[in-house]
């Protein structure tokens, strides 16, 4: 079976129709199911009342429960499947699993707003794609938040499932999507999920090393200063608080020659980060449109690399 002719066809949906509202109203999203299936073990298994070394062992316990569930329905399903009608078949399925035209969608709704002047709905706006308290944020942070969220969930959003769905067909990107989702669900270095998330953490890290480092270069490669680009990325990305951030957020940075990442402030605290390229210019309304641009580009070139091996299996 051609897996990348696989991933081209949940990319052709993704790109024509999201995830339409109908079907959302209809029978939600699978990353939704997982999320039900998450929270529903957290409530049962993370009990503050036991131990850390508990608590970090039924975290395990949770992951290999989700992970061994859609790794081994999403396997059978593409055992069904055969031929260019198990092909087609299992792209649909694949479908809600790739964000990128909701990734331009969200960054774009805080682009227009920001471009107008308009500050208090570009914080509303990014706030829905970050994390960090962005009621007092000026400009240049709205911006640089956004540009933050575009560099990283590129990896994790679009990159990732589809390198391992690449890889591993239906599985591999069904199962990577439950992986990031126990991630963002439970992998919190909070006081419930410190040792309940570990393991989720930890796995995600893993197999966003290769995703992470092959956005960084798709950046770079249609940033117009590849150079740069790589050179910032191998100097920033290890100071960087993730192991994989770092990566797609540097190329960035880099490309529309502004700074990234820095401190912030967090329901919890401030979280005094690092730049990333620092010494550069903070960003503007204008920058996060060409950073819309610049993930533009390198989705075509991920779609051509998808259309490049899908000729290599006999399309």
């Amino acid at each position: 079976m051609s897996f990348a002719a696989m991933m081209l066809i949940a990319v052709a949906l993704d790109l024509a129709f999201g995830w339409p509202p109908r079907i959302y109203a209809v029978m939600g999203h699978p990353v939704t199911w997982i999320g039900a299936l998450i929270n529903m073990l957290d409530r049962k298994l993370n009990r503050e009342s036991d131990s850390f070394s508990r608590r970090k062992l039924a975290g395990v316990a949770v992951a290999v429960i989700c992970i061994g569930l859609v790794a081994g329905l999403a396997t059978i399903l593409q055992g069904l499947a055969m031929g260019w009608v198990g092909i087609l078949v299992s792209g649909v399925i694949a479908w809600p699993f790739v964000a990128m035209r909701s990734m331009y969608k969200h960054v774009a709704a805080v682009a227009d707003p920001l471009m107008q002047s308009d500050l208090p709905a570009a914080r509303q706006a990014v706030s829905m794609i970050v994390g960090r308290d962005t009621r007092d944020l000026d400009e240049a942070a709205v911006a640089r938040a956004a540009l933050e969220s575009l560099a990283e969930n590129t990896s994790d959003g679009i990159v990732a499932p589809l390198f391992w769905g690449l890889i591993f067909g239906l599985p591999g990107i069904a199962t990577y999507k439950a992986i990031n989702t126990l991630d963002s669900m439970i992998g919190h270095r909070s006081a419930r999920f410190e040792a309940f998330g570990w393991a989720s953490a930890r796995i995600d890290d893993m197999v966003n090393l290769l995703a992470s480092r092959l956005t960084g270069l798709m950046f770079a490669a249609v940033s117009g200063r590849p150079r740069r680009a790589i050179t910032t990325m191998r100097r920033d990305a290890p100071r960087h608080r993730s192991p994989n951030a770092g990566w797609p957020e540097a190329a960035m940075a880099a490309g529309l020659q502004v700074r990234l990442s820095g401190p912030r402030v967090y329901a919890d605290g401030i979280a005094d980060e690092l730049w990333v390229n620092d010494g550069a210019a903070d960003p503007c309304a204008a920058d996060l449109l060409r950073g819309l641009a610049l993930y533009v580009r390198a989705m075509i070139l991920g779609v051509a690399a998808l259309l490049a091996f899908a000729i290599l299996q006999g399309i």
